[in-house]
């Protein structure tokens, strides 16, 4: 089992790195949000960042929070699956 999340979290970091490299803008920071599983539910976890925002059990009411950061901040939500690839990005540009 531990040797599956290492894998998910390898793919998840190689996801994020391959987004910062080609949608960085002035800083290097952006305020995209990540819907990523986290232990037994969802969590909410801005680009970049290593701590999540918010957890949640379902990934319906992780997606609702990371698109109100997402509007605030005019971001993109990535909702990823629960084998760490990625589903869905809206955008609020």
């Amino acid at each position: 089992m531990a040797k599956d999340k290492s894998w998910l979290r390898l793919i998840i970091d190689l996801v994020e790195a391959l987004f910062n490299s080609s949608r960085s803008r002035s800083g290097g920071r952006t305020w995209h949000q990540h819907v990523v599983p986290y232990k037994e539910g969802w969590a909410v976890r801005r680009e970049g960042n290593k701590r999540i925002t918010s957890k949640h059990r379902k990934q319906s009411t992780a997606i609702r929070k990371a698109k109100s950061l997402a509007k605030k901040y005019k971001a993109d939500v990535i909702i990823h699956r629960a084998d760490g690839t990625i589903r869905d990005r809206i955008n609020f540009d």
